[in-house]
């Protein structure tokens, strides 16, 4: 097993296995984030999305009872203002990191609501302990789950996200993944394991093709079907244009060829 590196800074914990980046929430008591916490989330994403050795993050939160409730009321009372800084890649470090093309997955466990569920929503995959509870409570609060009402109904049934944006119920984790929000339900026991068995098999597979998939399906999602494939074919987004260039696309063929599993070097 590769070397296991550990670092921590305030809130933010973050451990390192080979390419593989777990980054922990651990905000007492609830994980909320304050801006000074999106802040530093912002700059350990970034820090992952420019280092070529790294291919996959796990973002979890410490604790049982909470991953995240989102906004940090009790910072909010001290000062920190709702449409503050909140950092380079916007609230929670993610939701708006500009061309992050590395899987990213959300361990889920306990209560995932607000912001705190816009941040999971900002993952490509989501997996949940069987206690994880979501809800998008702002309608309560007489504002507004905007990252969610953009993102939520591109990923489940239109329906079902207006119904858990008007009303801001609280829903379950069998009923997130019947939607087909997370991938899977884990025992509470399990789900960090389970993250680490998914990341560790994406680690094995082609970093350049998963850029590749994360930039069409980013680039192609406000455009016309032959537009989007237009661009793909004729290599006008960077990370298509180094796929097609690159020694991994040869070794692909070369390997299918001789009935032997291809060996990724990201170039």
């Amino acid at each position: 097993m590769a070397e296991m590196v550990m670092r921590e800074e305030g809130p933010i914990r973050t451990r390192r296995e080979g390419g593989i980046l777990e980054v922990t929430l651990d905000a007492p008591k609830a994980n909320a984030i304050s801006l000074k916490t999106s802040k530093i989330m912002g700059l350990v994403f970034r820090d992952f999305r420019d280092d070529d050795s790294l291919r996959i993050c796990i973002l979890r939160a410490a604790g049982e009872k909470f991953f995240c409730p989102g906004w940090d009321l009790k910072a909010a009372a001290e000062g920190d203002a709702v449409d503050g800084d909140y950092g380079v890649g916007g609230f929670g470090g993610l939701q708006e990191l500009p061309n992050l093309n590395k899987p990213v997955i959300a361990a889920v466990q306990g209560i995932c609501c607000g912001g705190g569920l816009e941040l999971a929503l900002s993952a490509d995959l989501i997996l949940c302990s069987t206690s994880a509870t979501f809800a998008l409570p702002e309608i309560r609060s007489g504002t507004v789950a905007d990252a969610a009402s953009i993102k939520l109904p591109k990923r489940i049934p239109y329906h079902v996200a207006m119904d858990l944006l008007l009303t801001g119920r609280w829903f379950d984790a069998e009923e997130a993944f019947r939607w087909g929000l997370i991938k899977e339900i884990c025992e509470a026991d399990q789900l960090l394991d389970k993250a680490w068995e998914l990341a560790r098999m994406l680690e094995a597979g082609p970093p350049l093709v998963f850029a590749a998939i994360k930039e069409v399906v980013r680039e192609a999602e406000n455009m016309r079907f032959q537009d989007a494939l237009n661009r793909i074919t004729k290599r006008l987004m960077p990370t298509v244009d180094r796929l097609y260039s690159s020694e991994d696309q040869l070794e692909g063929a070369r390997a299918f060829a001789e009935k032997r599993d291809p060996v990724w070097k990201g170039r």
